[in-house]
Order: structure tokens, then C-alpha cells, then sequence
């Protein structure tokens, strides 16, 4: 009777232990999902997809353009970039004020994921020869690129730190 007793205490254990380590996969995958979608938490204020315009308007008004070169469904790095720097309010609030953002998203082949600027963006991949993703093109107002980046480990913070940086050194030339 008591080896019964101890059967049924372990077997219960199990189906707890089971049922705990579930509860918890399914919150990853939850998180995992979240995380597969980086576009739903994208700030679309600050983003545009047409560059030409992005050009004219930073001329217009003095600033630099940051170009995002992305493959947001499928790359791990891009996700991370997005996940833990373009979504956060610190670069949010750096953009509004002093970027004019360009968002060029490509799936696996290299085609471009927008349909109304797939040929711009193109072009702009071969142009640019860019060679991997995430690629982050920091453009004076003029359209020359002035610096190439891509991830960079530190967050948001760190991450504007860096471009501010990179417009310091291009305004003492």
C-alpha cells in the first residue's frame, strides 16, 4: 500500500511539473510571436518608405537621414534592432526631432516587402551594395552617406549616442 501511495505522489508531481513547464512554454511562445512581429510596435510616425521624399524633406529642413535596410520577418539581428532600439521612446523622441527615417524591408530572396517602392528600394540595395542585414545608413541632408552601421549591442540610448556621435564628427569636416 504505501509503494501504491508513493506511485500516486509521483505521478502526481509529474503531471504538475508537466503542466508548469507548459503554462511556461506557451508564454514563450507568446513572446516569441510578439517578437516575430516587430512592425506592430513600430513607431510609424517617424518611419516613410519613399526615399526620394525623405531626401527632399531632410534638405528642407536640415536634417540627416537614417536608413534602415531590414529584413524585419526573417532576421534575427533586424528584429533585435528593432526590438531594442527603433521601438523605444529614447530613439522615438531623437528621431522626431533630428532624423528623417527610411525604412527599406526586404524578405529572404532581396525583394522588397512594399509593393509601392519595391523598385526604389531595390535599386537602393544595389546601389548602397549592401551585403547583409541589418544595414543602418546614416545620410547627410544632401544624400551622401556619411557612416554604415548595422546592430549594435547597448539599446536605444546607446544607439543615439552613436549617431550623434557620427553627425558631430560630419559637421566638424
Amino acid at each position: 500500500m504505501k509503494n501504491h501511495q508513493g506511485i500516486k505522489l509521483g505521478i502526481t508531481i509529474i503531471i504538475m511539473l508537466i503542466g508548469f513547464v507548459l503554462s511556461g512554454c506557451n508564454q514563450t511562445e507568446k513572446q516569441s510571436a510578439a517578437a516575430a512581429t516587430p512592425t506592430a510596435t513600430r513607431e510609424q510616425s517617424i518611419w516613410q518608405s519613399d526615399y526620394d521624399a525623405a531626401l527632399k524633406q531632410a534638405a528642407a529642413e536640415n536634417k540627416y537621414v537614417l536608413v534602415s535596410i531590414s529584413g524585419l520577418e526573417w532576421c534575427g539581428w533586424c528584429k533585435a534592432l528593432e526590438n531594442e532600439v527603433f521601438s523605444k521612446p529614447e530613439f522615438v523622441e531623437y528621431a522626431k526631432a533630428n532624423l528623417v527615417c527610411v525604412l527599406l524591408d526586404f524578405n529572404r530572396s532581396g525583394h522588397a516587402t512594399n509593393a509601392e517602392f519595391a523598385k526604389q528600394h531595390e535599386a537602393l540595395l544595389a546601389s548602397y551594395q549592401v551585403e547583409g542585414f541589418p544595414t543602418v545608413l546614416i545620410l547627410n541632408s544632401q544624400g551622401r552617406a556619411i557612416k554604415r552601421d548595422g546592430y549594435q549591442r547597448g539599446g536605444a540610448a546607446k544607439y543615439v549616442e552613436f549617431i550623434k556621435e557620427t553627425i558631430a564628427v560630419n559637421q566638424r569636416k
